[in-house]
Formats: structure tokens, C-alpha cells, sequence
């Protein structure tokens, strides 16, 4: 479902990303395939350097249909920044990817809080971050960031993720399944 961001994938991403209903909400946006293929090696450096943390978002056959990031780490915290490509929205790949990200990052590499800013006209993000039972609205509990990312005017939701929120929900939703087949059994 993930890997890590390779060159050999740019051709197929850069092809994605360019869909109008795409495009304006990518973080890194590239306006040619080779300036694409710089910032897609300039991620790759970003990583090795503890920067960033990216991955490609593969299909059920191991084609790359988008990537998922964790920009701007700073204390064990840092921003998602995912997108798919148009022909894979409403499939249900972008909680995958989100489910196997956040394990990646809570439970490997040490993030303790992942941020996420929607801009306030980006409804389908908005509504998907509201559905996740683990994500706190963070506008007035996160003041200063709110406040940083929208010093020009209010753009941004912001959102959260605490480690410890995330973990207790996947740790009730083990339970319940759990329960759920004691059911079944008996």
C-alpha cells in the first residue's frame, strides 16, 4: 500500500497530480514533469535528512496512484500532506493509506502529534477529517499554529492527531471486532 518515494514513480504520479480537481490541493505542486522529478529527488534528500517523511500510495497492484507526506517535523510533530489521483477518489484508498501512515509514524518513526491544515474550501478534505473518530479540531485548542497559518487571512482548518487519541481509538476498535466474533461463535 506505501513505499518509499521513488524517481521510477514520477512519470505515473506527475500524470495524476495535473488533474484539475487535484492539482490546486497538492503542497508540492510542479507545473512540468521535470521540475516534478527535482522536487521528487529533493524529497527523497529531505527525508534522509529527517525533514520529511514521504511515501507513495501504491493500488492493489502495486501502481503508484498518489503519495502521502508528514512535512515541517519539528519536536515529534509535523503536517500531512496526502493526495490521490482523480480516477481513485471515494475508493476508500486514502484511509488506507492513512491507517498505514499513522502506524508507520505513532509506532516507528516517534511523531507524537500529526497536524493537518485543510483549506476551508477544500469541503471533501474537511468532511473526511471530520469523520476520522481520532482527529480534534484544533482552531482554538491550538491557538498559535491556527493563528501562524492563517496570518493572512483565515485559509486554513487545522486539525490533530494526538498519538495517544489515535491509539485509543484503534485499540477500541480491537475490542469491539474482537467482541464481534466472540459473538459470532456463540
Amino acid at each position: 500500500m506505501l513505499k518509499k518515494r521513488d524517481l521510477h514513480d514520477c512519470h505515473a504520479l506527475y500524470d495524476l497530480m495535473v488533474h484539475p480537481d487535484v492539482f490546486p490541493f497538492v503542497r508540492q505542486k510542479a507545473y512540468s514533469y521535470d521540475e516534478f522529478l527535482f522536487i521528487t529527488k529533493q524529497t527523497i534528500e529531505a527525508e534522509e535528512r529527517g525533514e520529511i517523511i514521504s511515501r507513495t500510495i501504491l493500488d492493489e497492484w502495486g501502481c503508484p496512484i498518489g503519495t502521502i507526506n508528514l512535512f515541517n517535523i519539528q519536536d515529534n510533530a509535523g503536517f500531512l500532506g496526502t493526495w490521490l489521483g482523480k480516477p481513485f477518489h471515494g475508493k476508500g484508498y486514502n484511509q488506507l493509506a492513512k491507517d498505514a501512515f499513522f502506524e508507520e509514524l505513532f509506532y516507528e518513526a516517534g511523531i507524537d502529534t500529526i497536524f493537518m491544515r485543510i483549506r476551508t474550501e477544500n469541503v471533501r478534505s474537511r468532511k473526511a477529517a471530520e469523520k476520522l473518530p481520532y482527529a480534534i479540531k484544533a482552531n482554538e485548542t491550538r491557538k498559535t499554529i491556527y493563528n501562524q497559518l492563517n496570518a493572512t487571512g483565515k485559509i486554513y482548518d487545522l486539525f490533530e492527531i494526538p498519538k495517544d487519541v489515535y491509539t485509543l481509538q484503534i485499540l477500541r476498535n480491537g475490542a469491539q471486532q474482537q467482541d464481534a466474533s466472540h459473538l459470532l461463535e456463540a
